[in-house]
Order: C-alpha cells, then structure tokens, then sequence
C-alpha cells in the first residue's frame, strides 16, 4: 500500500499505516487478505471522532451515476466531564465540485450523553451522483453547564473500491 507514514507488521494484517494530515487529522490505513480498511480520525477538546467509510455497492448503480457509501463513525470522550451530542453538520464535495449540507439534530435520531470514557457508535450513508467525493463536518456537543462547543469530524475519502485512495 502506498500511504506514507509509520509502517509496521500485525497479526492477520498486512499493512498498517498512520499519516499526520495538514488540518491535524489522522489518517489509519490498514488491509487483511480480504480487505483494505481506511479510518480517518480527529481529537477536539478531548473528544475523538473516527470516521470509517465502505463502498456499497449493491445499492449503487453505476451506469445511472447512482453511488452510495456508508460510514461508521465512533465519537469517544476522553475528556472528564459528561457532553451530550445535540446537532451536526455535514459538507459533502463529490468530484465535480457539487456541494451538498446537512445539518440537523443529533445522529441517526438520537442525542447520545456520553460520560467520561464512553463511545457511540453509529452508522448512516451518503449518495453522490459521481463515484468519489469527500465528507467533512462537526458536531455540536453541549456540556456539563450547558455551554454548546463544536467537535471536528474528520474529512474522509469516499472512494470506489480499487481505486487509489484520496484525499480529494
């Protein structure tokens, strides 16, 4: 695989990769026999976000410009006070240029209230009428007083599979 960065062998895994971004994101790379995995990550104020993007390709359709991916994403607080999830936004750029955004209250339907040391774990899907693009956003989390901070969600490629891997 050719991501630059920290290189080293793990059981069941062929290639592992860490790469510091310009905007202070990490980029994980990782591939088994079966599957090549990317996991993008961002720390703000002590909350990790980490974004997991797959093809999916039964859902797609290629020939009418119709692609679809999902994404896993994992917040956990590392920070030692209690913040609950309460809003989101989302910039979507596919290859063209086409900007799509989405704000709205929290995740997937819910508000999740994560203590010190909690993780949630969610996933939703993206379609793009070309076949890669990029997702960047933030969260807006409220704290233990109330005061509302926002947290990076980390730009993450979405890319057809077999094709190199981007940040576009």
């Amino acid at each position: 695989m050719g991501f630059p960065g920290f290189m080293h062998e793990l059981p069941d895994v062929l290639c592992y990769a860490l790469e510091l971004l310009e905007d202070g994101a990490i980029l994980t790379a990782w591939s088994t026999p079966t599957r090549v995995r990317v996991m993008y990550r961002a720390v703000t104020q002590s909350i990790e976000v980490s974004a997991e993007p797959s093809y999916l390709s039964a859902q797609s359709d290629p020939e009418s410009g119709h692609f679809v991916w999902a994404y896993r994403i994992t917040i956990t607080n590392h920070s030692p006070l209690t913040v609950q999830l309460v809003a989101r936004y989302w910039h979507i750029t596919d290859e063209t240029g086409r900007v799509q955004e989405v704000r709205g209250e929290g995740v997937v339907g819910e508000q999740p209230v994560l203590e010190p040391g909690d993780s949630y774990t969610y996933t939703s899907g993206c379609p793009l009428s070309a076949p890669s693009g990029i997702m960047v956003g933030r969260y807006t989390m409220r704290g233990p007083r109330g005061a509302f901070f926002d947290v990076d969600i980390p730009a993450f490629s979405l890319d057809l599979p077999g094709a190199a891997t981007r940040i576009n």
